[in-house]
């Protein structure tokens, strides 16, 4: 193109095209470029223009380019092209040239044409001079009705009588559902099912616990995460129970411009029975818009799942610092740029990460997407349009979960060193055996023994066996150490 521009000449394809760059570049510097595919066009045209005679030629105006990614056949003769668009569009009725290996190998009129990714273009651009996503939407439709023959008395019925958030409302109403129902829940479920079967394996594998901080009464790593399963279980029922709510009643709730149309027909019952078939509870009761609390609800209940999913991370965190858990190492996985031994919790810390965004995000829109001034204002609208932002966060957190989960193993011989070196937990079972028994002040004198002071089995053993209680009794505690006093925590399996 460039070399044409300095000699003033033409550009002759013999059964190619131009790729993008040069096509814009030839539009820009005005450059003629001539297509052909018969050769011996090609030398009469050449002939002719030597001699002054060519006659001027019609020029394709390129409107796009795209890629063929699949070929689909559609009976014995017809085939159908699945094509990406790389630059500019693809219309009906526009003529295609078809190259394979830059070679042309056909040309002919686009038949007909199904393709999503362009009808969010064109309805794109009809919303560059509406200023309105919603009455574009509407212009596109009318279009497409009116190519496909129908009435103009029937094209009037699109978007008949509804206000704008009678669409969108019934929307992100269909897009919460379906996302919660067909990839939230299945991706909570499989989260609890991993942890599930993680405290049905650890459930007796003894473990010192710890409140504020500081070594408290044993439990068992199982029991501890079945704590979690459970919470969570209850969490995702509540999300899984948030009844979606829909309206389509107008401008203000009303039914005026239905009803001013035809007075005589059931309005409410219409409008209950079209978003009751939408799988959807009617909201008899609105302003112009859908009040949203039931969306506020679905951020809580996601937000309460949330904020034990943190918990959760930080816990795990913790236990692989205090060298409870340790993590499979990832070949050519690196976890310090400076320090080559470090395995890092990377995918807790992630997930705490992407679950505080998400919960920040779900807390605003409970607390904002409920107040709108008189009957309504524009605030929600931007807000709204976040909601997949929050969930998306919330989703990438559970992947994160799960991942790390499955890097763990669990280290008995760390929680059975800690536990050995605590036998003042045991003092807890002592003096509330000594109260069964009578025996006055047994907090305090155990207070007295153990407070700020390092207890030896040998010490507190011998304690024991000055206590004025049955030898039945006696023998119990003599027999007990900080692995065995686990209380009912290795029982408590789940059906």
């Amino acid at each position: 193109v460039l070399l044409a521009v300095a000699s003033k000449a033409i550009i002759i394809g013999f059964t190619t095209r131009p790729e993008p760059g040069a096509a814009s570049l030839a539009a820009q510097q005005a450059v003629d470029i001539r297509y052909y595919d018969i050769i011996y066009e090609l030398v009469d045209d050449v002939e002719k223009a030597l001699k002054g005679l060519l006659a001027p030629v019609t020029k394709d105006v390129v409107e796009g380019f795209a890629t063929v990614r699949a070929v689909f056949g559609l009976g014995r003769r017809m085939k159908a092209a699945g094509i990406y668009v790389n630059d500019g569009i693809i219309s009906r009725g526009a003529q295609i040239h078809v190259l394979r290996n830059d070679r042309h190998v056909f040309t002919g009129p686009v038949s007909s044409l199904k393709h999503f990714k362009d009808d969010a273009r064109e309805i794109k651009n009809l919303e560059s001079t509406t200023n309105h996503d919603v009455k574009a939407v509407e212009y596109f439709i009318r279009q497409k009705l009116e190519a496909a023959g129908e009435s103009p008395a029937a094209r009037e019925f699109v978007h008949f009588a509804c206000t704008s958030e009678d669409i969108n409302n019934l929307a992100y109403a269909l897009m919460l559902v379906e996302t919660r129902d067909s990839i939230l829940l299945p991706a909570m479920e499989k989260l609890e099912k991993k942890l599930d079967q993680m405290g049905d394996r650890f459930l007796d594998m003894a473990m010192l616990s710890r409140t504020h901080g500081q070594p408290a009464t044993p439990t068992t790593m199982g029991k501890e995460l079945l704590n979690v399963v459970h919470r969570l279980e209850r969490q995702r029922h509540q999300l899984g129970g948030v009844e979606a709510l829909g309206k389509i009643n107008g401008a203000v709730g009303n039914f005026n411009a239905h009803l001013s149309a035809y007075p005589d027909i059931d309005w409410d019952t219409l409008g209950r029975d079209f978003v009751q078939s939408l799988g959807l509870t009617w909201n008899p009761y609105t302003t112009q818009i859908e009040p949203h609390d039931w969306i506020a609800e679905y951020c809580d209940a996601l937000c309460r799942y949330n904020t034990v999913l943190i918990d959760l991370s930080r816990d795990i965190w913790g236990y692989i610092s205090l060298g409870y858990f340790s993590q499979q190492s990832v070949k050519g996985e690196v976890g310090s740029s400076t320090m080559p031994h470090k395995v890092n919790p990377i995918d807790f810390e992630n997930a705490e990460g992407n679950l505080g965004v998400a919960t920040a995000l779900l807390a605003h829109f409970s607390a904002k997407l409920p107040i709108s001034r008189w009957q309504r204002d524009l605030s929600d609208s931007t807000v709204l349009r976040n909601l997949g932002v929050a969930i998306g966060h919330a989703l990438i957190a559970i992947s994160s979960l799960d991942k790390g989960l499955g890097k763990l193993e669990a280290c008995q011989e760390k929680m059975t060193a800690d536990l050995t070196q605590s036998w003042e937990l045991l003092t807890e079972p002592v003096q509330t055996v000594m109260r069964r028994y009578g025996i006055e002040n047994p907090y305090e004198q155990l207070k007295e023994l153990s407070r700020g002071q390092q207890i030896t089995r040998d010490r507190l053993q011998d304690f024991v066996r000055g206590l004025d209680i049955p030898e039945q009794a006696r023998a119990a505690l003599l027999a007990l150490s900080p692995e065995t006093y686990l209380g009912m925590s290795g029982s408590r399996r789940r059906s």
